[in-house]
């Protein structure tokens, strides 16, 4: 008995350290694909991600896509990161960035004509105009205004404002899907009985769609 059970534990042992090690593997393999991505990004790119959160949810289902976050790469004296408009609107360092999505999955979209359009000149404009934003409380209302500001609405204001590019055409709040439950849910928390259904808004899925951009990166 004391046999078997001598040889049971050093089963368990070794089926721990084997995975240990396989973690430590997958964990090195992750961490090179990872460099070679952040090598791959530009100042410019857009990046987007699902979260987890029941407005994110929300935002997902209201506009039946699965992507409910999105932010601009900035390069920084050789690092990434991704400007954002969170709690408050932030540069976000990418790795971080990344582990705040669904299973850190996250997709890259790029000007199409980047090389030309996006130069040294241009992205310095971007950074400079879309600073004004910084530690600006995040818009829970979704209003057109620079007052506070989402997500899919910097991304769309700093292209619009300092390159010159509008990505997507700007949708009134009535065109997404507000019917189901979960949406119903927030939208009654934020405006109770007087929903601005005529609201100009931007979607993360409305960026995604661009056919200004093209894909760069796609972990999912």
């Amino acid at each position: 008995m004391k046999k078997a059970v001598v040889i049971i534990a050093g089963l368990l042992v070794a089926f721990f350290v084997l995975a240990k090690v396989n973690a430590i593997q997958v964990d090195k393999a992750f961490a090179k694909l990872d460099q070679k991505a952040q090598e791959s990004l530009r100042d410019g790119d857009i990046i987007f991600q699902t979260s987890q959160s029941r407005q994110c949810e929300a935002v997902r289902i209201a506009t039946n896509s699965k992507f409910s976050h999105c932010g601009i790469i900035y390069d920084i004296k050789g690092e990434k990161y991704v400007y954002e408009a969170v709690q408050p609107v932030k540069i976000t360092p990418f790795k971080e960035w990344i582990s705040h999505g669904q299973g850190n999955a996250y997709l890259v979209k790029r000007l199409k004509n980047a090389n030309t359009i996006l130069n040294a000149s241009v992205v310095e404009k971007m950074k400079s105009y879309g600073s004004q934003f910084k530690n600006k409380d995040y818009d829970l209302y979704f209003e057109w205004t620079d007052d506070k500001i989402y997500c899919s609405e910097l991304v769309w204001k700093i292209y619009k404002n300092a390159a010159g590019i509008e990505l997507c055409g700007l949708e009134s709040l009535k065109k997404f899907n507000l019917d189901n439950p979960k949406v119903k849910a927030i939208l009654q928390e934020r405006y109770g009985n007087t929903i601005p259904l005529e609201e100009k808004v931007v979607a993360p899925s409305q960026l995604v769609d661009s056919p200004l951009l093209v894909t760069v990166i796609d972990t999912y």
